[in-house]
């Protein structure tokens, strides 16, 4: 992200369409039973304790044992694959598409994912900094950590064995980080966003602006 324009276009894209589209998969196999229509309200997880569950999407069968799904974002569902009702499908089935509408702090989030450098999780597994980072962080905060490709970031455990996972990738600070140590994250999901240090007033700017600009309309 070298300039003003850049970012200009990405603003102005959020405000056009502030939404994100989420798809919703089958979990497993089964025979599916769609429990909403096509512009209908859902709504996520609530109460003060999440005890309240989201609103039901589909049930899907296996083996005379029915499995309800429920919404994990709010918004209105956007689109069906109505083919698929009463269809037996295998887990991983595209079947309908939730649209979101997205917080100030999740178009800040989404903006920030575009332009920083975004550290993928090599595998799905389990996640925590190596002992070095971690301590670094822990003193200084991660935005003062500065790290080079080639050194070793991040511990990856999977199947209760540890793996060191070395960062590739431009040398820069730890902006924003994505995983909570010891929870799954899944194969190709950002662990780190990483930027250059002299791009941080830049960042910095970003989001300063986007604060002020959705609280002047929204």
């Amino acid at each position: 992200m070298s300039n003003e324009l850049d970012f200009d276009e990405l603003l102005s894209r959020y405000k056009t369409d502030p939404f994100d589209y989420v798809d919703i998969f089958s979990v497993h196999t089964g025979r599916v039973s769609f429990k909403v229509g096509v512009n209908q309200e859902v709504a996520s997880v609530s109460g003060e304790w999440l005890q309240v569950p989201g609103t039901a999407l589909y049930e899907i069968n296996r083996e005379r044992n029915p499995r309800i799904v429920n919404a994990q974002v709010n918004g209105i569902v956007a689109q069906i694959n109505t083919e698929f009702e009463g269809q037996f499908v295998e887990a991983g089935v595209k079947l309908m598409t939730i649209k979101h509408p997205l917080k100030k702090k999740e178009i800040i989030e989404n903006i920030l994912k575009d332009v920083l450098s975004l550290f993928p999780a090599p595998e799905s597994a389990k996640y925590f900094f190596a002992m070095d980072i971690q301590s670094r962080i822990d003193k200084k905060g991660a935005r003062a950590v500065t790290i080079e490709s080639g050194e070793e970031i991040l511990t990856m455990s999977l199947m209760k064995r540890d793996t060191p996972v070395y960062y590739k990738g431009e040398r820069g600070v730890i902006h924003s980080i994505y995983f909570k140590p010891g929870v799954s994250v899944r194969q190709g999901e950002p662990l780190v966003g990483v930027c250059a240090p002299e791009m941080l007033p830049l960042i910095q700017k970003i989001i300063t602006r986007v604060k002020a600009e959705w609280d002047a309309e929204h």
